[in-house]
């Protein structure tokens, strides 16, 4: 598979028009054609019905869209990236975080990028998703990453990452510990940590809340170290998102019944111009294959 290849497919995909795809990616018709059919004969099957006046996505297409768009956007990203360091840019990623964001979701990207730049420096500002939200109004992040942000700023892009279940955490010494799953019932003689500094916390409180459980009874905690800390002292039991990283002293179980989810999103400001290195990371994200990256972090 070539990337000409990938573009051409894209160009039809968005135009519907074989003519004004070729006038866009500045080929004969003749060769967009010929590509598309090469592309289709090692994917095994027509990726185009070629209808008049417009050209249809058949069903393989529409499965492979999603695909060649990420391989797209990632290679994209791969040719800024070196790009930039050809030219020599050294420079500063300044990206904001949410509190209940673990960084260990961008270590893998942050390590590609920083292999390119000899003097690239990271820039992490931390707060919560308002704090975030100002970060990116003054200029001090270039980008932005949380489960939720203020939508009462019309200039915010957002690109939606991944969206993840909650779970429950306890240590390991827990009597629901051992357990494969557990259902409300078993939570409400038990002791809640609130993640109050998790953006989606009202929305998963509530949830909670319906079910019995005495969210108002809860301790209230203000970090991840804190939380963590508490629970190995078995102190109490908490409930928290999917990607969130945790040592071998506690057990992550899953809770039946449970239907809140978040939507991790990343964040740009529209119309305002980014560092090349800024470019790359958000095509980067939006290209990476995060449902791999969720089937690896396993509930255990």
């Amino acid at each position: 598979m070539e990337m000409h290849q990938v573009r051409y497919f894209l160009a039809v995909a968005r135009l519907l028009n074989f003519t004004r795809a070729a006038e866009e990616c500045n080929v004969t018709q003749p060769s967009l054609t010929r590509a598309i059919k090469q592309l289709e004969a090692e994917l095994g099957g027509d990726l185009f019905r070629r209808e008049r006046p417009a050209a249809q996505l058949t069903e393989l297409g529409q499965r492979m869209h999603p695909l060649l768009q990420q391989c797209h956007d990632a290679a994209a990203g791969a040719r800024m990236l070196a790009s930039s360091f050809k030219s020599g840019e050294i420079g500063a990623l300044r990206i904001a975080l949410t509190h209940s964001i673990d960084l260990s979701l961008l270590i893998p990207h942050l390590d590609q990028i920083r292999r390119q730049f000899n003097r690239l420096e990271f820039r992490f500002l931390r707060g919560s998703s308002q704090e975030v939200g100002e970060y990116l109004k003054k200029g001090e992040a270039e980008l932005g990453i949380a489960a939720e942000l203020s939508a009462d700023w019309d200039r915010l892009d957002t690109w939606p990452l991944f969206t993840e279940d909650f779970h429950l955490v306890t240590s390991k010494h827990h009597p629901l510990a051992g357990r494969d799953s557990v259902g409300f019932d078993d939570l409400r003689s038990e002791q809640l940590l609130s993640r109050n500094y998790c953006e989606h916390s009202e929305r998963l409180g509530r949830s909670l809340r319906e079910r019995g459980i005495a969210v108002d009874r809860s301790h209230e905690i203000s970090s991840e170290r804190d939380l963590i800390e508490l629970l190995e002292a078995d102190i109490g039991i908490a409930v928290i998102p999917h990607t969130s990283v945790i040592p071998d002293t506690l057990k992550r179980t899953s809770l039946d019944g449970l239907d809140s989810r978040r939507t991790v999103n990343l964040y740009g400001v529209a119309g305002r111009q980014r560092t090349a290195v800024a470019s790359a990371v958000v095509r980067m994200l939006r290209g990476a294959d995060w449902q791999h990256f969720l089937n690896r972090t396993t509930i255990g």
